[in-house]
């Protein structure tokens, strides 16, 4: 689907100017960050179903966005976050970080790749505390790992499904979970799910030990309050948080307090999938 932008005169610069500014978005300059080029040597080869869905921009934002709300539930996921993070100052800093090892283990250099979860791992065993009741909590725990895993890749691929394969067949789904396991695996992370079917049933079996409170209405608070650095402003901000909470299982929104955008979600819909087709034009463009 072509952009309306497209045909337009000055469309090439139009292209270049939305390309660099999704492009500062993801990369620190002030660190001398740059994007991550596709390697053939990389983690997942170029014919992977995670390098197609991990490379849209907006269905990975939307997607990464409901993944955070869901592991928030958790208590020790959460806990970890709360007291080993500075994401309440630096929100953007975090999503930033979490968007930039994505993109390392899926297309640079397979060494790359392997360094960046080496180092998240090391991290991991550093952090352990309490969580409000008493109860010891490691980040290095398979299950915690697994809970963090199972939102992403659920997320991620509901995202791509909805704002840029809605034909996606099953049997893709399912070798996107399959793909994935080996970062799953690498991180620590078990029980993995190798199919979509698998990942339905270990959701519903953490059901059990959600909670929401205080602290997870903070964070829930702060993701959707923040402020946009997508061209756009607060109406790009609201547009990809309206979708990331639609996005949601509803009884996650329930838990959260939140609710879908009801007769507008068609119009969210196809908003959120108009703005993806712009910038994936922009990308193939510029």
């Amino acid at each position: 689907m072509p952009s309306a932008f497209s045909g337009f005169p000055g469309s090439q610069m139009i292209r270049q100017e939305i390309a660099s500014r999704i492009s500062a978005v993801f990369n620190d300059r002030s660190r001398g960050e740059r994007p991550i080029q596709p390697q053939t040597d990389a983690l997942f080869p170029p014919d992977s179903i995670v390098r197609q869905v991990h490379g849209d921009v907006v269905a990975m934002t939307v997607g990464g966005l409901s993944a955070l709300l869901l592991q928030m539930l958790h208590p020790a996921v959460l806990a970890g976050v709360w007291d080993h993070s500075n994401f309440r100052e630096d929100m953007h800093g975090r999503l930033r970080r979490t968007a930039r090892f994505i993109a390392v283990t899926t297309y640079a250099h397979r060494h790359d790749g392997l360094a960046a979860i080496a180092r998240v791992r090391a991290i991991h065993e550093r952090i352990d505390g309490m969580l409000p009741n008493g109860t010891a909590y490691f980040a290095s725990d398979p299950a915690l790992l697994a809970w963090v895993h199972l939102t992403e890749t659920s997320s991620f691929l509901q995202a791509w499904r909805r704002f840029a394969n809605p034909g996606m067949k099953q049997a893709e789904r399912d070798r996107y979970f399959a793909e994935m396991a080996r970062i799953g695996h690498m991180l620590g992370a078990d029980p993995v799910p190798m199919s979509e079917h698998e990942a339905r049933r270990q959701i519903n079996r953490t059901r059990g030990v959600l909670r929401n409170d205080e602290r997870s209405s903070e964070v829930c608070r702060l993701l959707l309050a923040q402020q946009s650095a997508f061209p756009g402003g607060s109406m790009t901000r609201e547009l990809l948080t309206r979708s990331a909470v639609d996005l949601l299982p509803f009884w996650a929104r329930r838990m959260h307090g939140l609710s879908s955008s009801g007769p507008a979600f068609p119009l969210i819909g196809a908003a959120t999938y108009g703005a993806a087709e712009t910038i994936r034009w922009a990308f193939r463009s510029s």
